[in-house]
């Protein structure tokens, strides 16, 4: 873990809250985390969690701040590029699975490979190859209405893996779930880490996840306050 997977400066977010002014979210972050790091970001609700890792994400853009992927300075892309950005670097998983009903699982994780320019059958080879990773190799063709919660994000873990990312932000990944197929999930994203070096930042409020991590950042009101690293 020599290398910097992500850094962030002074990180600001606001949002506009019409005649009530401007509401403030994220307070100055700096963080950096490194290359195959397991990062848990804890808090109470409303401290600015998510809408810090959708900043890393580039999902969002932040009120005054900077990033960096590596060396690169993520936000003096355009928005097209910060798409492209996403779409080849950055893999999301979040506590909703958000799949396209009208599609099978290996459609729905083929999708962000066919967007990168890969040919249908090189895409479809890949989203095969991890559904059965994932334990779903018999569920291939099903569409998500056929699909019990723990799978639909089994689904949602392949489709964010499917290009191979450098860096995977999951954003309460199992809080849609009960306690046993949340840990089957948790299980996979920690497999994943150990077994491809991705960079991992989990956002949780199951403690025992964020125990497994390598170290844990906790906001609050739009700050970090603490970061601990845990036992090996």
């Amino acid at each position: 873990m020599s290398e910097t997977a992500i850094r962030a400066a002074g990180l600001e977010k606001a949002f506009p809250q019409g005649d009530r002014g401007w509401l403030r979210v994220l307070k100055g972050i700096d963080l950096e985390v490194r290359q195959g790091e397991r990062l848990a970001v804890v808090g109470p609700s409303g401290a600015g969690k998510s809408t810090l890792l959708h900043i890393l994400g580039a999902l969002d853009r932040p009120t005054r701040g900077r990033v960096w992927f590596r060396d690169e300075e993520v936000f003096e892309r355009s928005d097209t590029e910060l798409a492209r950005f996403r779409n080849r670097r950055v893999g999301f998983v979040f506590q909703f699975h958000h799949l396209l009903p009208e599609f099978t699982a290996v459609e729905n994780v083929a999708m962000p490979a066919r967007i990168a320019g890969l040919g249908r059958k090189e895409a479809e080879g890949r989203a095969r190859a991890l559904l059965e990773q994932v334990g779903l190799a018999d569920r291939v063709e099903h569409r998500p209405s056929e699909l019990s919660g723990g799978e639909q994000q089994r689904v949602a873990l392949a489709r964010a893996l499917v290009v191979e990312p450098e860096v995977l932000l999951a954003d309460e990944p199992t809080g849609n779930l009960d306690q046993r197929t949340g840990q089957a999930v948790n299980r996979l994203l920690l497999d994943w880490n150990r077994r491809t070096g991705v960079t991992l930042v989990v956002v949780t409020h199951n403690r025992a996840l964020a125990r497994s991590m390598d170290r844990i950042v906790t906001l609050e009101d739009g700050r970090i306050v603490s970061e601990e690293r845990t036992a090996p």
